[in-house]
């Protein structure tokens, strides 16, 4: 692209940039509500990436080798609605009309699979920036796996727009970090560097040089005017052409709520307070008194702009045409990634453990991934620097990295909100599937980017290891006794703490067959005996169903014991003490077990047994809606202690005999 054919469009883009900045104050002006200061002072930015700079294409929004675009700034969603509607997206002006109104496709952030071309939930501040990572991660893998000599499939780029708040949360942070260290130059971010937060101007909470920051963390760095068309359009078109090993930064500087002089270049900019003098601004920018109001020239460009890209989608579709005929083995697998394909029978293929098998469940974990990997090629596993703990190393690939994009096994170091977010835009992408590692007690610091996959149905694979005060000498900072729980009450997220080996597999086959959610699997650090006086295939059949009865009564049902993950060992021991006629139903997976049929739920859980005792290592609220009003809860409602973990288990009353004495007092 030259200089010339940035200036000959800088007149048209200069007003689609005033016409989008009319959309977003109206809007917003209709609702009382929304972020005009992104919209606006972004405008330009918006009008270069949409207008000339992205490779896509509105009529094919998921074209695979279309530019990536995440507004990680989502509070800013005006910005891209408008500029998705102005582009050619089936976004009609009705929906921009409907911002944030009940079950319109313009909600108050962007959202996953609700809006075409929104290629993330974004909001939460940072999280976007992650998100981009991992999409240039699997911009990178896509290339060297599936590229051939003769046939490039892959070579896009991934765009992340982010402001201030971005920048100063932790996980964006990490993410830079990261994908520095690996060399992502096919990532390029605009920081929207307009020097005020939501409270006061920046300078009352940042004093860094944020190009020093990046160039120094394996970044290059460029800052330009954000009002500059040709400028910008220069920058982002020299970030696109140099594959130099490194990811770019573009540190636009803008002015915040440009086009509303009362707030422009203020905190006040940030949000709706300009949205007041919507009619004022109109008439600055040189609009009609009409609102919503799109000239038929920018109509006529952008109608132009798709046009032009149907040519490029049209060989890009040749190429794969042929790509396809040369390579049918690597198509095959290609697909199965896009579609989420893995064998249905997938359980099957997971060889059995022998009987005296004995092994935490984070050994077992180990073993299940590394069968798993081989069925299901499009598996990638990461760790925040413990592999040697997790135990979710794929032994038969290598590890991904700058020289060797092709690898299946993340570092993603000591980042573990990052490793979230970063996992999240690889499923975004749709292409890999997505697992990380790390102790559970950790879930928290990436609990907002497994929230955000639980909200947009991405199916990505966390493993927890170390998932009880069973965990011992460390002590309570990392007995996580009230996390299991903490994870269980978050919507469309399957939380299987498996009590086996063969519990393992099924829970590993749950999460890979999966499509609409993610899975955490919470594994011990201690070790649990292989459960084989029950059949192997009822147990992974009942792992993969969520709970099932482990051991049945011999005669009249007298009472039930449930237990989840290492407790479940403790159940049986009890019921072989009280009798014949105890149940005992190993409960993995809640969530999975509540979308059973009620004929299912009752057959395991019958209503005419009231003598039901629940054990687990952690916290007991959730119990109680299995165990009913006369039943009892075995539990552990207090931090832990600093002892070998069958000392303190014993201390706390996880044990067989507190599982006998209460189901003999009800």
């Amino acid at each position: 692209m030259t200089t010339a054919t940035l200036e000959n469009t800088s007149e048209p883009l200069a007003q689609a940039a005033a016409e989008a900045r009319g959309l977003a104050i109206d809007a917003v002006h209709a609702c009382s509500s929304g972020h005009l200061g992104l919209p606006l002072g972004c405008a330009e930015i918006g009008a270069v990436l949409f207008g000339q700079v992205l490779r896509h294409n509105p009529a094919a929004p998921k074209w695979l080798n279309r530019d990536r675009f995440l507004l990680s700034a989502g509070h800013g969603s005006m910005f891209l609605y408008g500029w998705l509607h102005l582009a050619g997206y089936d976004l009609p002006l009705q929906a921009v009309k409907d911002f944030r109104q009940l079950h319109s496709i313009t909600p108050g952030h962007p959202e996953y699979d609700e809006t075409p071309g929104v290629e993330a939930t974004t909001g939460p501040l940072g999280q976007g920036v992650g998100n981009a990572v991992g999409y240039a991660l699997s911009g990178k893998r896509c290339a060297a796996r599936f590229n051939t000599p003769d046939h490039t499939l892959f070579d896009h780029h991934v765009i992340a727009l982010a402001g201030d708040g971005c920048m100063q949360e932790g996980v964006a942070r990490e993410a830079i970090a990261f994908a520095g260290h690996n060399g992502l130059d096919n990532l390029i971010l605009i920081y929207d560097s307009n020097d005020v937060t939501l409270d006061a101007m920046a300078e009352v909470t940042q004093s860094e040089d944020a190009a020093s920051y990046f160039t120094a963390v394996g970044w290059e760095a460029v800052t330009v005017d954000g009002h500059d068309l040709v400028a910008l359009a220069e920058a982002l078109q020299k970030a696109k052409d140099n594959d130099n090993g490194k990811p770019k930064v573009i540190i636009a500087k803008t002015l915040i709520g440009k086009g509303i002089p009362e707030v422009a270049g203020t905190a006040a900019g940030h949000g709706e307070g300009g949205a007041k003098f919507a009619e004022a601004a109109r008439q600055g920018l040189g609009l009609p008194e009409e609102t919503f109001y799109v000239s038929e020239g920018t109509r006529e460009f952008f109608a132009a702009r798709c046009e032009a890209s149907q040519d490029e989608f049209a060989a890009w579709e040749k190429t794969y045409t042929e790509w396809t005929a040369a390579n049918p083995e690597l198509a095959e697998e290609l697909q199965n990634g896009i579609s989420k394909s893995v064998p249905s029978d997938l359980l099957e293929r997971i060889p059995e453990f022998d009987d005296d098998h004995k092994d935490a469940t984070r050994g077992s974990g180990g073993v299940v991934i590394n069968a798993v990997a081989r069925d299901v090629p499009q598996l990638v596993s990461g760790s925040a620097d413990l592999y040697g703990s997790t135990k979710n190393y794929i032994k038969d690939d290598t590890d991904f990295g700058a020289n060797n994009p092709g690898g299946r096994n993340i570092w993603f170091g000591i980042r573990e909100h990052a490793m979230g977010a970063i996992c999240n835009g690889i499923a975004y992408d749709g292409i890999f599937r997505a697992s990380g590692a790390t102790f559970l007690v950790f879930a928290d610091y990436l609990r907002p980017s497994i929230r955000l996959a639980s909200l947009a149905g991405l199916p990505v694979t966390y493993i927890f290891t170390h998932d009880s005060v069973g965990v011992g000498e460390d002590g309570p900072t990392h007995q996580p006794v009230e996390t299991v729980s903490g994870l269980r009450v978050i919507p469309n997220l399957d939380v299987i703490r498996p009590a086996d080996p063969e519990e393992v597999a099924g829970a590993w086959a749950a999460a890979m067959l999966r499509t609409d959610g993610p899975t955490a699997l919470i594994l011990s650090r201690q070790g649990v005996a292989n459960l084989s006086s029950s059949p192997i295939k009822v147990r992974r059949e009942g792992a993969y169903r969520g709970g099932y009865v482990i051991r049945e009564e011999e005669g009249e049902l007298e009472a039930i014991i449930m237990a989840t993950g290492s407790e479940v060992e403790h159940a049986l021991q009890a019921a072989a003490q009280l009798g014949g006629g105890v149940r005992v139903i190993s409960m993995p997976c809640l969530e999975r077990f509540d979308r059973q049929s009620a004929d299912y739920r009752s057959s395991v859980l019958p209503g005419s047994c009231t003598r039901r005792v629940a054990i687990e290592a952690g916290v007991t609220n959730l119990w109680w809606k299995y165990v009913g009003e006369k039943g009892r809860v075995i539990g552990i409602d207090r931090f832990g202690l600093s002892a070998p973990g069958n000392t303190v288990m014993k201390e706390l009353g996880i044990t067989a005999g507190a599982v006998v004495d209460a189901v003999k007092s009800l």
